[in-house]
């Protein structure tokens, strides 16, 4: 990533992006509905310089509809799709998650987006617009609620940590005042922990041979599994769980994160230089690739950077960047 300025609503800042377009593969843009063409840079404009271009709009609301002009945040999002609904206590009010969890799936949906339209203009030639809404990538991702109404006219209630779908799901504190979290997807795995902690006889129960089944019984389950947990140490109870091949994580918080050996061995959380600050640790590339691995090259380059680098290479001339910095089109 190289950081330039641009003042777009200046006519020679609007040019000088029309000439980045020319050359460019894709341009991403999370504007307000209209700003684009109020400037002279909407899709028209953009695909007479470049017809191979695809242009990616990310907005709260989507390009039409009648809230395409509200302003629009993740926490919209994660409110409008659901999300906050089920997620709390049964008892408490809707929870809202504590960082940009609708940006982050949006985020992820218009990368899948433009690839699917890259992919396309292999084929056609063409570019094309991707309309990205924040409210609806968060929305897939919660499952089939839609369609549990729309057949069964089911509403998911909030249930805290636990599931309607299998139990015993849920945190546990050990002794020595820790969390682990707990999950029985899988009927074997359910069976290894009632082993486990001492309670073989519930598997022998009608009820216990379906995830939903159990889910009746979460409370039973629960306190069978909290009280064996709670008498051990973390770090005891994740060994017996492990020997078990049962299914339990601890709950970190980022210092735990920063120390894991899973996590390390990964690399998830890398080293990159920084010439100011030294070495800094920040998350990685989110995959890896056999053939063609990434990695970061720096964590971050200075405001306004590159703006003389990349516009000169995209052809405008020493004489042309002055007058552009003269007009205001950047800095």
């Amino acid at each position: 990533k190289r950081t330039i300025t641009l003042d777009l609503s200046a006519p020679t800042g609007r040019d000088a992006l029309l000439r980045l377009a020319a050359t460019t593969d894709v341009i991403i843009e999370n504007f307000r509905p209209g700003t684009l063409e109020k400037w002279g840079l909407g899709p028209a404009e953009l695909s007479a310089v470049n017809p191979r271009l695809v242009l990616a709009r990310v907005t709260g609301f989507g390009q039409s509809g009648p809230y395409a002009h509200r302003p629009g945040f993740g926490t919209l999002a994660e409110a409008m799709s659901g999300f906050a609904a089920i997620t709390g206590e049964p008892e408490g009010p809707p929870t809202l998650p504590p960082f940009g969890l609708a940006d982050s799936i949006a985020a992820l949906a218009t990368a899948y987006a433009v690839m699917t339209a890259l992919a396309a203009r292999a084929t056609t030639g063409r570019g094309q617009v991707v309309d990205m809404a924040i409210i609806e990538p968060i929305l897939t991702v919660l499952g089939p609620q839609p369609l549990w109404y729309d057949q069964l006219g089911y509403v998911q209630p909030r249930t805290g940590n636990r599931s309607r779908n299998n139990a015993p799901r849920n945190t546990y504190r050990t002794a020595d005042n820790a969390w682990v979290a707990v999950s029985t997807s899988a009927q074997s795995v359910a069976e290894r922990v009632m082993r486990l902690v001492g309670r073989p006889e519930l598997i022998d129960e009608p009820w216990f041979a379906t995830g939903s089944g159990r889910a009746e019984h979460a409370d039973e389950l629960d306190e069978a599994v909290g009280h064996w947990i709670g008498r051990r140490t973390r770090d005891e109870a994740l060994a017996a769980f492990e020997k078990a091949e049962a299914a339990i994580a601890p709950v970190y918080d980022v210092r735990d994160v920063m120390t894991d050996p899973q996590y390390r061995a990964l690399d998830t959380i890398t080293e990159v230089p920084d010439p100011e600050l030294g070495p800094l640790r920040m998350q990685n590339v989110l995959f890896r690739l056999s053939e063609t691995p990434g990695a970061i090259r720096w964590a971050g380059r200075p405001h306004n950077a590159d703006t003389e680098a990349v516009l000169t290479e995209a052809g405008l001339s020493p004489s042309e960047i002055a007058a552009l910095r003269a007009t205001g089109g950047t800095r």
